[in-house]
Formats: C-alpha cells, sequence, structure tokens
C-alpha cells in the first residue's frame, strides 16, 4: 500500500484500539467536546492521557459524535475522493489510485448500521426498517449513500463521496494529464461557441471536475444556473447561482424535484442552464432544460463510452415514460457534443469529444470526433471535420493526430 492512506494505516489501528475508550468518554459528555471535558471524562474512567494522546482523543471523540467516526481521518486525507463500507465492517478508500484496503477498523455490524443511521440524521434524513436506504448530502458537502439489511444481507454498507477540495481549471486538468495533449483549444472553443455538451463517463472518472472546469471558461459575464439533485457542482466562476432539490420528508411530503426547479430556473434570467447527474426518470428534465433556447446548457449522465450515451438516454427516459423518439427528438434539438471521461492505467481523463448528428433513419447518434488512444496518441474520427468548421479550428487536434 501506497500514498496518504498507507501513513494512516498504524494512526487508524491505533485510533481503533482506543475506541472502546473514545466511546466510553463521549457517553460521559454532556456538553461541548473541548479537551478539558475530554481528560475529565478519561480521568472518571481510570485514564491518564498526555497532552498528544489527549488530542487524539479528543480528534477522535469529535468525529465520533459530530463527523464520520474512524471513517473522519480518511476523509480529511489529501486525494481522497470515495470512502466505503462494506457488510461486515471492513473498509475502503480511492485516493486516486483505484479502490483499496484502508486498514482501519469501524467495529460490527451494530456500530457500522449506528455509523450509518447517525450520518443520515445529520443530513436530516431518516435511515430504519421502514426507510432502508438513504441518499443525501453532509453538512461538509460529502455525499452519503447507505443501505440497511435485509436489503444489504451481508451488513451495512456506506459509500462516501468526497467533494473536490480543489476546483481545477482546464489548464490544470491538462498539465495534470486529464486533458490529452492538444485538446485543451477545442475545450475551450466548445465553451466560447456556447455548445450545449453531455459529460458521460462512469463512477469516479471525473464527470464533475471536467463540468466545473468548463464551466470556469464561461464569461465572467454569464450567469450560470446550476440545478441539482445533490449539490457537487463549485466552479471557479464570479456568477453562479445554485439550486438543490429536497427529497420527501419522513411523512413522505415537502419534496422538490429538478421539474419544478428546472422551471424556477428558467425565471431567473440564466445564461446557461446546467442540470447536475441524471440517474433515473429526471433525465427527461435535463433533456428539457437543454432545449429552453439557452444555448451552452450542460449535465452530466452516466455511461460506458460516448457511443452508449444514447441508448443510456432511452432506458432512463423509459423510466420517465417518454418514447425513444422523443427523446431523440430532444437530443438532436437541444445537445450538440459528448464529451466523454474515463478511468485508464488508474488515471481519470477526458477520452472522447463527439457530436450528436442524426442517423440515415433520422434517430439521434453520436459521431466520433476526437478519441485518445492507448498510446497517448490522438485518432480523429469522423465528427472531426464538422466540429472543426462549427468551432473555426484549422488543422489537426491532438498529439500524433492520424
Amino acid at each position: 500500500m501506497t500514498g496518504p492512506v498507507a501513513g494512516l494505516v498504524t494512526g487508524a489501528a491505533g485510533a481503533a484500539a482506543g475506541g472502546d475508550l473514545a466511546d466510553r468518554v463521549r457517553s460521559r459528555l454532556t456538553g461541548p467536546v473541548e479537551p478539558a471535558a475530554v481528560a475529565e471524562a478519561a480521568r472518571a474512567e481510570g485514564v491518564v492521557l498526555g497532552a498528544a494522546a489527549l488530542l487524539r482523543l479528543v480528534d477522535d471523540v469529535r468525529a465520533r459524535v459530530t463527523g464520520a467516526g474512524p471513517l473522519q481521518p480518511l476523509l480529511a486525507l489529501e486525494g481522497v475522493t470515495d470512502v466505503l463500507v462494506n457488510g461486515g465492517g471492513r473498509v475502503w478508500v480511492d485516493d486516486g489510485s483505484g479502490l483499496r484496503p484502508a486498514g482501519v477498523e469501524v467495529g460490527g455490524e451494530e456500530r457500522v448500521r449506528a455509523l450509518a443511521v447517525r450520518l443520515a440524521a445529520g443530513a436530516g434524513r431518516r435511515l430504519d426498517e421502514a426507510s432502508p436506504f438513504v441518499d443525501a448530502r453532509l453538512a461538509d458537502g460529502t455525499r452519503l449513500h447507505a443501505v440497511l439489511p435485509p436489503l444489504a444481507p451481508d451488513g451495512t454498507c456506506i459509500s462516501l463521496r468526497v467533494p473536490a477540495r480543489r476546483r481545477w481549471r482546464l489548464e490544470q486538468l491538462a498539465a495534470a494529464g486529464a486533458v490529452p495533449d492538444g485538446w485543451l483549444p477545442v475545450l475551450r472553443a466548445v465553451v466560447d461557441a456556447r455548445l450545449s455538451v453531455l459529460v458521460s463517463g462512469g463512477t469516479g472518472t471525473g464527470k464533475t471536475t471536467l463540468l466545473q472546469a468548463l464551466l470556469g471558461e464561461v464569461d465572467p459575464g454569464e450567469r450560470v444556473v446550476l440545478v441539482e439533485d445533490s449539490g457537487e457542482l463549485r466552479p471557479d466562476h464570479p456568477h453562479v447561482v445554485r439550486l438543490e432539490a429536497r427529497h420527501d420528508n419522513v411523512e413522505g411530503r415537502g419534496g422538490v424535484g429538478l421539474d419544478v426547479l428546472v422551471r424556477q430556473a428558467l425565471r431567473m434570467r440564466p445564461d446557461r442552464l446546467v442540470v447536475g447527474e441524471c440517474r433515473g426518470a429526471e433525465v427527461r428534465d435535463l433533456l428539457a432544460a437543454l432545449n429552453t433556447g439557452h444555448a451552452g446548457g450542460a449535465g452530466t449522465v452516466h455511461a460506458n463510452t460516448a457511443a452508449d450515451v444514447v441508448p443510456r438516454l432511452h432506458a432512463l427516459a423509459a423510466a420517465a415514460g417518454s418514447a425513444p423518439e422523443a427523446v431523440d427528438a430532444q437530443l438532436l434539438a437541444g445537445v450538440d457534443a459528448v464529451l466523454h471521461v474515463a478511468r485508464r492505467a488508474g488515471r481519470r481523463g477526458l477520452a472522447e469529444v463527439a457530436l450528436v448528428r442524426p442517423t440515415e433513419a433520422g434517430r439521434a447518434g453520436v459521431v466520433a470526433a476526437l478519441q485518445l488512444e492507448d498510446g497517448g496518441s490522438t485518432r480523429h474520427g469522423p465528427g472531426w471535420p464538422v466540429l472543426a468548421a462549427r468551432l473555426g479550428l484549422t488543422g489537426p487536434a491532438g498529439r500524433g493526430a492520424a
């Protein structure tokens, strides 16, 4: 094990060993988690601590009261994007190099379940037998998903997605290798030409990071309105308005969906309308938003490749009762390009730029314009001449173009 996670294992194991003490101290506290109060509670348990050990115990107790308990040190590590707890309590972490065991002990099913319930309650959501799963955002922006038995027969599962602490610019992504050589001018031209785009890719491939960077290139005089189910986008732009959906309360009331927020956003004088990730029937809200006459809109969607975006949208829209023909019509009218991101050799980044074009049968299709080869060179697809002409670009793009 390498990277920052490796350095945490020893400390995490020590924290786990003192876990019972932290729980006992927490049960004795009646006020804020302060060093003096923690020291007094520890002495009441027959334990006298030095200054360094006391500070560690304070952090541990505070994490158990207001944070993610033994998972909190992982969430605080630079570069960590996901912390996962499987049934049985085994913890995995992704620090940018793929998932690996974290070496952190959470405890048995009772403690894992209690942690999940507490995190959900902190986000104002219910998690119990009547509502055995939850998808919510914690106060610090961390995205929580949890599932209880019997839906998770091996035990409670917790998934925590850490919000990006750094707001990347396009040039920084290019310098880090997340944007292939020579593609940066194309992306900037896409923004300047106000093309409407879908950013596609798998979970954890960097869809949000790329979309944030694209929005950071929008003219500062333009007003960007974001509509999201769970707020993740934080673009580096001076005029951003954020709207976030609200789920039903425990009585099944009070929910405000993306469809309502899209209508509200249209009354807020947006120059660019952006709808966050679509995972279900809200795809019709995304397509509706991109067909409101506001050029340069954007959204994200899960898909294996750029070519899979159309069938993926068909499948999602079917849940909303929309016919494939209606989806195709909205795609062709409202979406110009697809930017596909993928994970290659443990690294995440842009892998394809494609155009949404009509097929011979008049249906929506995706035509590749730029594709990243395994060796890092660029292959130009049949959509490149059309894209280049629309963007006013001359000559090939990318390194090793063929």
